[in-house]
């Protein structure tokens, strides 16, 4: 920035200089202008390719601001970082250094185009965005499974918070939905330094991995009777013509050349896609659709077959659609959890119940799993917490184990969105509560306009809607089974 100050003053002068002179009103060159403006936003890429360590990918334009898909080069052992390094992608949606900065993580790959994540709309500040390490191309080679753990990815966001914060020195607030939103969650707890609040939504919170009833009663009360009675049926049908219906599957597996050895048989495969089935239905869909959902035996195979694909998709147990999700399953087996649901409609026709990650991950990869992980960070969270918010769907099956606050918690809040699914906004809330999420966000990063601050319901995004950039990613969602498997 320093250089563009000194750009401007100095025409500045000269301006002043000629009109003196001639006593005449001088309008400023639209070009020199223009030149300015390239000069200053053309600073911002230096500064920020100055940073050692940080290469440019590439630049891609967007009206009002600079994005920029980068590099930055972390150590695969934070503890030793003299052992080696790699290369972990990041972006930067730029918009002003004077605008708040939101650090955004998904928890897995990067997106790697222009997106704002609500917090960023509404403070109308920066974003930074944060590949997980080990999701490719971010992976250390060769790779070292022991590396991958929720204080290694932290200790990366605290690095690239570090080198970026010199360049956008106000207020930082990270988030995330789902992994992500337990990403932001977990780093809060080992950097509780660094950011100034933190926005979680839809954080799963499975304290103790074996005990997972909080689930069963989920599926048991979530919609109407009706609705869960046509789930279920779905499923058992699905199990109930399983040789007709794998042989639809074994045919496209073979037509797209898909294979099972992680998994270890096409039949384990089939029946994890059809005990998702429920779990999918509930974590992606309103409950609106589910008078879309036919009765199971009035259906054909195929039409049986091609709506269980709609919501669980054939392809995600095979090798080539778990490969990309390797990182998740490994750190659910050793770390983060994973449930376990009863779904005692399908007793006597499931063979294999809900199966662990470790059937999701090669063999030739160890685990073994660290039981105090995630009872450090619950522990944590109740008493620490600091400004933090979390956000929920009523109507998702990962809300079910939620973060929740305690005593020691401070300036920090649980929303709930009525109806909500995987997808749950603040902006989806109800209108009081709609309204004090933002102006707390607001206030948390310094922007807070003076109205609201005297009455927060007159709190809104401060940025104007983008339909391009603010569109929810439905992909990522759907990506997001992988929370399940």
């Amino acid at each position: 920035m320093r250089k563009a100050l000194t750009g401007v003053v100095s025409l500045a002068m000269l301006i002043g200089t000629v009109t003196a002179a001639t006593g005449t009103a001088v309008a400023v060159d639209e070009r020199a202008s223009r030149s300015i403006g390239e000069q200053a936003e053309q600073d911002i890429k230096d500064r920020i390719l100055a940073i050692p360590g940080m290469s440019l990918i590439e630049e891609k334009p967007y009206p009002g601001y600079r994005f920029f898909l980068l590099n930055f080069e972390q150590p695969v052992d934070h503890r030793k970082p003299w052992k080696g390094t790699f290369q972990q992608r990041i972006s930067l949606l730029h918009k002003d250094t004077e605008r708040p900065t939101v650090f955004q993580t998904s928890g897995y790959g990067l997106r790697t185009t222009p997106s704002r994540s609500e917090p960023t709309t509404i403070v109308d500040g920066n974003q930074v965005s944060m590949e997980y390490r080990f999701f490719t191309p971010s992976r250390p080679q060769p790779a070292d499974w022991s590396k991958l753990t929720i204080w290694q990815a932290a200790s990366d966001q605290h690095r690239i918070f570090t080198a970026l914060k010199r360049i956008y020195g106000e207020k930082w607030l990270s988030t995330g939905g789902s992994k992500g939103g337990m990403t932001a969650t977990y780093y809060e707890r080992f950097y509780p330094r660094d950011m100034d609040a933190v926005v979680a939504y839809v954080a799963p919170n499975d304290v103790v991995n074996d005990k997972d009833a909080a689930y069963d009663r989920f599926f048991e009360n979530v919609g109407t009777a009706e609705c869960r009675t046509k789930l279920n049926n779905i499923q058992r049908e699905s199990l109930i013509r399983r040789g007709p219906m794998q042989d639809l599957y074994r045919s496209y597996a073979e037509k797209n050349q898909l294979t099972f050895n992680t998994i270890g048989s096409l039949d384990k495969a089939f029946e994890a896609v059809v005990l998702d089935f429920t779990w999918g239905f509930w974590q992606y869909q309103m409950e609106s659709a589910c008078a879309g959902i036919p009765v199971a035996k009035d259906l054909t195979d195929q039409q049986l077959y091609d709506i269980v694909d709609e919501i669980g998709g054939w392809k995600s147990y095979t090798d080539q659609g778990l490969e990309p999700y390797v990182p998740y399953y490994y750190q659910a087996g050793v770390e983060l959890g994973s449930p376990d649901i009863e779904q005692p409609h399908l007793k006597g026709l499931s063979r294999y119940g809900y199966q662990p990650p470790r059937n999701f991950v090669p063999r030739e990869i160890p685990m073994k799993f660290q039981k105090h992980a995630m009872a450090d960070i619950d522990r944590w969270v109740r008493g620490n917490a600091h400004r933090m918010m979390f956000v929920n769907g009523a109507n998702d099956p990962w809300s079910a184990e939620p973060f929740r606050l305690d005593r020691g918690s401070r300036d920090s809040y649980v929303y709930t969105q009525p109806g909500g699914n995987h997808g749950a906004r603040i902006s989806a809330l109800p209108e009081a509560e709609r309204t004090a999420a933002t102006a707390t966000i607001l206030r948390w990063a310094g922007v807070a306009p003076a109205a609201v601050q005297k009455d927060e319901s007159a709190a809104k995004p401060l940025a104007r809607p983008d339909s391009r950039l603010d569109k929810v990613d439905a992909r990522q969602l759907r990506l997001d089974r992988g929370l399940r498997g």
